[in-house]
């Protein structure tokens, strides 16, 4: 997974608003803050409360 650094510094949890870390190995993006992991499909991210998983 590559995500372009201009982009992960405006991408935000939608859930608290903290930034997001990119878990490269596990194609996967997580909140800073409440430490929700968000999936990322076909590089895209999938940043929906509904389809994140807990820590």
């Amino acid at each position: 997974m590559k995500i372009d650094d201009w982009l992960l510094e405006i991408l935000a949890c939608p859930a608290c608003k903290a930034p997001l870390q990119a878990e490269s190995e596990a194609e996967e993006l997580v909140c800073t803050g409440c430490g929700l992991i968000y999936p990322v499909r076909d590089d895209i991210p999938v940043l929906l409360v509904d389809e994140a998983r807990k820590p």
